[in-house]
């Protein structure tokens, strides 16, 4: 089944936004990043080096199904960019959505801390990264794909597995 769209999910610092972007632009769908969605105080406390609890993550989470849930009513299709860590994160965000595909950028700890070492003026600290590891949960059925790949490759490898060529954009 062709999907509707795309959860793209992983650590802070496994190139969900950059990986987004790239599919977003190379289908002409519609890109939405979980960070620009954060309230204020959220980025607050990640700014501070404390991690967000779930009771601070539920409107967000909410926000965010319904933005998926508003796009594909429109006859949009939405790639989302966002961490969706542990399973129930990702029940809440695709609850009801039909052919949303969830794509897994997966790496070690040492290697994504390397990459958040690397970037400027995100308010993820690097210093929570040990804590996002520690609630990961590895999603089941999800495409899997190696943090290490170029942007590229990892485009043409989803537009692979999950396209057929008659229906290849």
């Amino acid at each position: 089944m062709r999907p509707s769209g795309f959860l793209v999910m992983g650590v802070s610092g496994s190139g969900k936004t950059s990986v987004g972007v790239a599919l977003a632009r190379h289908l002409g769908w519609d890109f939405f990043d979980a960070d620009d969605f954060h309230a204020p105080a959220n980025i607050a406390k990640m700014s501070a080096g404390i991690p967000l609890s779930d009771a601070d993550r539920d409107p967000w989470l909410i926000l965010l199904h319904h933005r998926l849930e508003e796009t594909l009513k429109k006859g949009g299709h939405p790639i989302l960019a966002c961490s969706a860590l542990k399973e129930t994160y990702r029940c809440q965000l695709l609850d009801g959505l039909r052919g949303v595909r969830v794509i897994y950028l997966k790496g070690t700890y040492t290697q994504i801390k390397a990459r958040m070492t690397k970037r400027d003026g995100h308010y993820m600290k690097p210093s929570l990264l040990r804590s996002q590891f520690e609630v990961l949960e590895e999603p089941i059925g999800a495409l899997v794909i190696d943090v290490d790949l170029p942007v590229e490759e990892i485009v043409s490898g989803v537009l692979q597995q999950c396209f057929t060529d008659d229906q290849m954009p």
